[in-house]
């Protein structure tokens, strides 16, 4: 017998005995006699298998409930057993068609690239068409390969999951929504919404200052986004204008948690401070936290060159770090107040014309958020309230200071806000579109002629691949 197997005639637990007749046999369970192959192969099959059994309880959980949900809808009240009868073969209409989309293999070639609107570090944003409906989604691809390679492999993996786990448990009309994701042996894939005003970026690029009312309606709808995502108990952590969508109705909606920019090394304060240290064997006289002030000072073609490059920085791995927290960087920990901070730079720059702390280089940006408190200054030449200043120096102060979503909400800058309507209000701005497949708010000229078809990449091994395991996804509506 294998020796993982062997039998122990040791005297069993006192708990047992006291069930357990003294003939009763007891085995000690080890690997030692096992290859490292077979381990691996056991591991493996181990997740697999529970994978499998955790989406189908969880789907069973979610059956039962739709269906409590109609027992007590045509229960309350006096309702005609006709209308009963509809409802329930409705109910049974829609879970036929719930078990159907489930048995439904969801594969690349069920899309058509329309036109690739996006680049990052890790993949692609297309616009795609789905083959038999017809329908118009975006189409977010991540290379497995490029994400395994990288540093803190690990770290990364697990951003990608919480981005997908987000998208698919969200519901909210302030979240981008997720109606696929799957993967192949090269990519994962994210079938997304389709939202077809571009982002707030390219608005910032076009119009470079927005009016106090334009910046106040965007800026509360960032809130309301934002506390959507903390309701679900998540953090952005990298909240900056691109990453603020906005929908064919000229409302805003809040993307990329993670998978895109959120894997990059903007969240990585171990990353900046390898900057300074660069700079510091360059000119050993500088310490960690001393500042250039020629770097730091900037000028208005300064300003107009940071303009220009920031797009650029998108599809960098280390992206730009204009918007994230102090206490991000300093690697002392942080909470959702972080996204507080990145939601005042970015009012800062709708109403200045640029980021707070934008320098011609990543490390300057990163010394400036660290040493805030110098850095932080509104030009004399552009004309702010006082409320507007005050609520911007409330949302970029040390995090145990920092307002939150209630003080934010309530401050006079927001005198008269509907909450509870602003999804309704006309916004500034509605996208003038030709069709449903529209790209002009996009800036796919900058990308050049990309192929339709995705690049051949590296090809993940089995072994790896067991770090996507459970990433697929389907959206029943």
């Amino acid at each position: 017998m294998a020796t993982g197997q062997e039998r122990s005639t040791s005297p069993a637990p006192s708990t047992a005995s006291k069930t357990r007749g003294d003939d009763y046999v007891y085995f000690e369970r080890s690997m030692e006699g096992f290859s490292s192959d077979a381990v691996s192969r056991a591991t493996a099959a181990k997740l697999k298998l529970e994978s499998y059994y955790k989406l189908a309880v969880d789907v069973a959980i979610e059956r039962n409930g739709r269906r409590v949900e109609l027992e007590q809808k045509i229960n309350q009240g006096v309702i005609p057993n006709e209308a009963k009868e509809r409802e329930i073969r409705k109910y049974r209409k829609l879970e036929s068609q719930h078990l159907r989309l489930r048995r439904t293999k969801i594969r690349l070639t069920d899309f058509r690239t329309v036109k690739v609107i996006g680049k990052g570090a890790f993949g692609e944003v297309r616009l795609v068409q789905k083959v038999d409906t017809g329908k118009v989604y975006a189409m977010k691809t991540l290379q497995k390969a490029e994400m395994l390679k990288r540093d803190q492999a690990s770290t990364k993996l697990a951003h990608v999951r919480a981005e997908r786990d987000l998208l698919a448990e969200s519901t909210s009309s302030w979240v981008v929504q997720l109606f696929y994701s799957f993967q192949d042996p090269l990519y994962l894939y994210l079938i997304m919404e389709f939202l077809p005003g571009g982002d707030l970026m390219t608005m910032l690029m076009k119009y470079d200052i927005f009016s106090e009312d334009v910046t106040r309606f965007y800026m509360a709808e960032c809130i309301l986004a934002i506390e959507a995502v903390h309701d679900l108990g998540y953090i952005h952590r990298d909240i900056k204008p691109d990453n603020i969508l906005i929908d064919k109705n000229g409302h805003l909606k809040l993307s990329d948690f993670g998978l895109s920019t959120g894997l990059h090394k903007t969240t990585d304060g171990d990353y900046y401070k390898r900057l300074i240290d660069q700079d510091k064997q360059r000119d050993p006289a500088r310490n960690s936290v001393q500042v250039n002030a020629i770097h730091l000072t900037m000028s208005r073609e300064q300003i107009a060159t940071w303009k220009a490059n920031r797009r650029k920085l998108l599809i960098l791995p280390s992206g730009t770090p204009d918007y994230i927290a102090p206490e991000v960087f300093m690697l002392k920990g942080y909470g959702k107040e972080c996204d507080w901070w990145s939601l005042g730079a970015i009012m800062f720059e709708c109403l200045v014309g640029y980021a707070p702390f934008c320098s011609e280089n990543p490390s300057d940006t990163y010394k400036k958020i660290i040493e805030w408190p110098s850095f932080l200054c509104f030009p004399d030449e552009v004309h702010l309230s006082h409320e507007a200043e005050n609520l911007i120096r409330s949302m970029m102060t040390w995090a145990t200071q920092r307002f939150g979503v209630n003080e934010i909400k309530g401050h006079p800058f927001f005198y008269g806000a509907d909450w509870e309507n602003l999804r309704y209000i006309a916004p500034p701005f509605v996208p003038a579109l030709s069709s449903i497949t529209d790209t002009t708010y996009f800036p796919t000229d900058e990308l050049g002629n990309l192929p339709d078809q995705l690049e051949v990449v590296e090809q993940v091994g089995s072994d790896k691949d067991l770090a996507f395991l459970g990433f697929t996804f389907k959206r029943f509506t």
